[in-house]
């Protein structure tokens, strides 16, 4: 059960669009590559090997959420990859 104030967003049921990727990237200060699941099928079938800009990384993750890394906690103006769990509350601190 989560914790009061706390909004859990299942993104693969409900998929974040580019600008709202775009907006969770920059709070964790990290580049939308570093955000791609490259062990994901729908990676090594579509994407591995290609040449992409981050743009084009961005667009990936909008149209195949299941490339996005996670899970993903967000607080305030930051955000981060909270693998592993523990990594939630050291982040909360």
């Amino acid at each position: 059960m989560p914790q009061e104030g706390v909004e859990i967003i299942d993104y693969l049921k409900n998929p974040l669009n580019k600008s709202e990727l775009k907006a969770l990237i920059s709070k964790m200060d990290i580049q939308p590559s570093e955000l791609i699941r490259k062990g994901e099928t729908i990676w090594k079938e579509n994407f591995k090997g290609k040449t992409m800009n981050e743009d084009d990384y961005l667009d990936a993750m909008a149209a195949y959420p299941k490339l996005i890394e996670r899970p993903i906690v967000e607080a305030g103006d930051k955000a981060l990859v909270c693998r592993p769990p523990e990594l939630v509350l050291e982040f909360l601190g």
